[in-house]
Parts: structure tokens; C-alpha cells; sequence
């Protein structure tokens, strides 16, 4: 997608973070933009800033999580503007803490926003990106699906985070050989950030009510994990907007793997390597043993 001027983008969770910066990017480079977010006083914001640079923007109150409400965008982004160029399935939540203490309502949760959002994004939008591709020789498409490092390293005290975004890994590395197979000219990308300053760690606010626990408090674990987030998140040092940028020069370059540390690969490889051979899962603090140490005197309570 070399030539954005009057092409359509559509962004999910685009009232913060990836999706925020994506949409300034967008508006910058003369796209019409689709801001979609489940908060609207955020959303509201935001899109009043974009579209204080020039784009025509069409804001969007959604819970992605929600297939009628994702088919429903899909229909009015039909009616308003045809078929999108750019589609950015990026909304996400987090959530920490060993594997077992997680509830249904936490899976629910989580795996809805996360790993459904992207697949009722997937789902919704490309048949008409295909149709558009067929009716149009000029028209070019692409998907970017925002998981995580985290789906590829499957850290410890976060499994339902790491379970959604490896599910999105595995998603769309399969739409890229579905698209394959079909058109040269609907194309997928998968974005794997690791740590960055976003408010995905405070996830927890926009969690629906239904899917919360009337009693239950936090577990230790759970609240280790959110103090260890709350500290990577905030420190990153690659900022939202670069990886917006990334993001996009990926998709000018149709390179699919997009990563914000390619510095964080060596434990993929190391991963990797495990299956392969195979042996037990590595150590993931080997190079940083007073981390692991630190956490499992936490988790047994001896700190």
C-alpha cells in the first residue's frame, strides 16, 4: 500500500496506544479513517484529534469481542466508504497470573477481546476486500493483526494473555497462506510488540461487568503480575507511535513478521530450538537469573 492518498483505513482499539498512532499516521497521509474503540470518551477525543489533521473520520463505539457489533461496523464502513484498504484488527487487553487461578469469566474475557477480536475482524472484513480486489485491477488490501511477543514466548504467570496472542499468531499466519492461495492483492501481517508504553496495563477498566468477579479479589500472583506489567509497560522505551510507523513501512515493504525489539528474537530461537531437538522448555530467565529468583520467592511467598 504505497498510495494511501483517499484509501480507507479501519483501526480497532484506536482511542489509545498502536491504534491512536496508527490513525494519526493514516489521517497524515490522506487516508479516510475508521477510529473504532470500546471507550467513548476516549474515542471521542481522539478522533476529534485526528481529525484535527485533515482526515475525514468516522468514529466508532465498539466492543470487538461482540460479533454483531464487528459485523455491524463492517456494514457501515461498506455504506460510507466501500471497501477498506487497511485494516488493523489491534484492540487488546492484558491480564496476568499463574494459569490455574484464572476463572472462566477471566478467559472469556480475555480470549474474546483479544483472540475473537481479531477473528470477527478477519472474518467481517475480508470477503469484502476480496470482492473489492476482484472488481477493481487497482485495489490492494492489507490486514495487520497486532499479538504480542508473549505468543511467541510463552512467559510464565501470564497463560491467558500468552494462550490469546499465540492463538493470533497461528491465525494469521494462516490467513496469510488462506490469502495466498486466492489473490496477490488482499495481504496479511501479524505485529508482535513486546514491551511498550500503552495502557494495555490497565485493562482492567474497560472490563464489562458481566465478565467481572463479584467477589473475588486479585490472587497473589495475579497482583505480582500486574506490579511486573505495570513496570515493563511504563519503561519501554520505543514509543507507540514508532511502532505505528513500523507498522506501516511493513506493509509498504509486504514483509509480514512485524516486530517492535527484533533484540527479543533470541529467546523465539531459543524456543524453537526446544521443539525442534526436542528438550524441556528453557529457563526464560537464564540471562536474567535474579529476575526468576525474585519471582518465585514472591510466588511462594518468601518475599
Amino acid at each position: 500500500m504505497k498510495h494511501t492518498d483517499g484509501r480507507v483505513a479501519v483501526i480497532t482499539g484506536a482511542a489509545s496506544g498502536f491504534g491512536l498512532e496508527a490513525a494519526r499516521i493514516a489521517a497524515r497521509r490522506g487516508m479516510k479513517v475508521v477510529m473504532a474503540d470500546v471507550q467513548p470518551d476516549a474515542l471521542e477525543l481522539s478522533a476529534h484529534d485526528v481529525s484535527a489533521l485533515g482526515a475525514e473520520v468516522m468514529p466508532y463505539r465498539l466492543d470487538v469481542s461482540r460479533a454483531q457489533e464487528v459485523d455491524a461496523l463492517a456494514a457501515a464502513v461498506r455504506e460510507r466508504f466501500g471497501a477498506p484498504h487497511f485494516v488493523f484488527n489491534n484492540a487488546g487487553v492484558g491480564a496476568g497470573g499463574l494459569l490455574w487461578e484464572h476463572t472462566a469469566k477471566d478467559w472469556d474475557w480475555v480470549l474474546g477481546v483479544n483472540l475473537l477480536g481479531v477473528a470477527h475482524g478477519v472474518r467481517a472484513f475480508t470477503p469484502m476486500m476480496l470482492a473489492a480486489a476482484e472488481a477493481d485491477p487497482s485495489y490492494v488490501g492489507h490486514i495487520v493483526n497486532t499479538a504480542s511477543m508473549a505468543g511467541l514466548l510463552a512467559p510464565p504467570n501470564m497463560g491467558v494473555y500468552n494462550a490469546s496472542k499465540a492463538a493470533v499468531v497461528s491465525l494469521t499466519e494462516t490467513l496469510y497462506h488462506d490469502l495466498s492461495l486466492v489473490t496477490d492483492r488482499v495481504r496479511a501481517h501479524l505485529l508482535c510488540p513486546y514491551f511498550v508504553p500503552t495502557a494495555i496495563h490497565l485493562s482492567e477498566r474497560n472490563r464489562p461487568a458481566e465478565l467481572r468477579e463479584a467477589a473475588a479479589g486479585p490472587t497473589r500472583s495475579q497482583m505480582i503480575a500486574a506490579a511486573m506489567s505495570e513496570k515493563a509497560v511504563t519503561s519501554g522505551r520505543v514509543s507507540a507511535a514508532q511502532v505505528a510507523q513500523i507498522v506501516f513501512d511493513a506493509v509498504a515493504e509486504d514483509r509480514f513478521y512485524v516486530y517492535s525489539h527484533p533484540q527479543a528474537l533470541g529467546g523465539v530461537r531459543t524456543r524453537m530450538e526446544d521443539q525442534v531437538l526436542p528438550r524441556n522448555p528453557t529457563d526464560p530467565f537464564v540471562e536474567r537469573p535474579e529476575i526468576g529468583q525474585r519471582l518465585r520467592r514472591q510466588l511462594r511467598g518468601e518475599a
